[in-house]
């Protein structure tokens, strides 16, 4: 089935053409028609296979239409997002594929000044793609009314709850028309998804694309057991072994982020760093950067892991495990996106392989090892210009993480 054979607007399908996109996903083929029905849907899918598009295309074509009539004005339908990154990335995509409706989207978040957003706001808007906070802020202010909504979308919906959005997203529902459409997106559900989910529904449509592996086919993932101490030579070596390749290098904390920035640079490799303490203005101009292919090598934390498209990421860098184990799944997928191929590495120390088994654990099955033998360990280390001269400790680490590899498989 084409884009074409949909029964939505000609805009949209003009849109769409010039946008490249012929054919839907899974993910968007199985959406799409209850949307445009009005009925609710909780979709689940793994990243990069287009859940974004699955719900602007038919949101668009359902207000464009409405919007022919004299209905009242205000906004229509509420977009809920974790974090500032996605929201102006969804604004994007429903600018993108809404070219020359009748419909306007504007997105609102925290860390800038809010004068700005409240004169657009004052203009008129359809589609409000926002994050919580701000969100509250302006309809406590008496800015943003939500009397006339008629779609809710909750995308994310699993990383906000793990945020601790669960009280915002029961406060929204306060503020909204009881008869309305409800939408949630994400690549991971459990139990408590389900509950919150069934609780604001009528009737949902449940989509679930390739539930068994939650890794899309595209991305070749594997580990790779390494001191801790020693993670920063594998990957001054993986990056300049690679230097036409764009690199997503993701860490724990923010303090771990500047940390290997700064390691980064005294061997002259050029990152910038992306977390919750940098300002937003900074933040958006090195995703813009990165975006753009400027910038070759971004280290973050699990700020940017959701739902966040950049395209052409060449490796994916687990350089610290993820405390969550299905943040795994979101990081791996910032690459392999869509029809392209991706690699991602996960670097294990000793003291993180509980973390690993958790992973597999979630998985489901085994993550493949990225066997390093001690002589490509010792020659990582020595071809550093910042050469550790704990040789001894290097062997005795290799030694180690081979046997307890050999141990693991025993037990199977």
């Amino acid at each position: 089935m084409r884009f074409d054979d949909y029964r939505i607007t000609p805009e949209i399908k003009r849109n769409l053409q010039e946008l490249g996109f012929k054919r839907p996903t899974d993910i968007q083929f199985k959406s799409i028609p209850p949307i445009l029905k009005g009925e609710d849907v909780l979709a689940i899918a793994q990243t990069g296979t287009g859940k974004t598009a699955a719900f602007v295309i038919p949101v668009l074509h359902l207000l464009h239409v409405r919007k022919k009539s004299s209905r009242p004005d205000g906004i229509k339908c509420v977009v809920m997002v974790p974090t500032r990154e996605l929201a102006i990335q969804i604004t994007e995509v429903f600018y993108r594929i809404g070219q020359h409706t009748r419909v306007k989207t504007f997105c609102v978040f925290g860390g800038v000044e809010q004068g700005p957003q409240i004169a657009r706001l004052e203009l008129g808007i359809d589609i409000l793609v926002t994050t919580p906070g701000r969100m509250f802020d302006l309809v406590s202010q008496g800015y943003i009314k939500l009397e006339r909504v008629e779609i809710l979308i909750l995308d994310e919906a699993d990383h906000m709850l793990a945020l601790g959005f669960i009280k915002d997203i029961r406060d929204l529902i306060k503020f909204l028309p009881a008869k309305r459409q409800t939408l949630f997106f994400s690549a991971t559900i459990n139990d408590e998804i389900k509950k919150l989910a069934y609780s604001l529904v009528n009737k949902a449509i449940r989509i679930q694309v390739s539930p068994k592996d939650p890794v899309a086919k595209n991305i070749q993932h594997a580990v790779a057991f390494i001191e801790m101490d020693d993670k920063r030579f594998f990957l001054e070596r993986l990056i300049e072994d690679h230097p036409d390749s764009k690199i997503l290098v993701f860490v724990r904390t923010k303090v771990r982020a500047e940390r290997v920035h700064k390691a980064m640079e005294r061997v002259g490799v050029v990152t910038q760093t992306i977390h919750g303490d940098k300002e937003q203005q900074d933040r958006l101009e090195v995703m813009k950067q990165f975006r753009e292919g400027t910038l070759k090598v971004l280290i973050a934390t699990d700020v940017s892991a959701r739902g966040i498209d950049i395209p052409n990421v060449d490796y994916v860098v687990n350089y610290d495990l993820p405390d969550v184990a299905e943040n795994y799944v979101h990081r791996v997928g910032r690459t392999g996106r869509g029809t392209q191929k991706g690699q991602a590495v996960s670097f294990c120390s000793p003291e993180e392989k509980p973390v690993l088994e958790e992973i597999e654990q979630f998985l489901g099955k085994p993550v493949a090892v990225l066997h390093i033998d001690k002589n490509d360990y010792a020659e990582t280390l020595s071809l550093s210009q910042d050469v550790p001269d704990k040789w001894k400790d290097v062997m005795q680490a290799i030694e180690e993480a081979e046997k307890w590899q050999k141990g693991k498989k025993k037990k199977k």
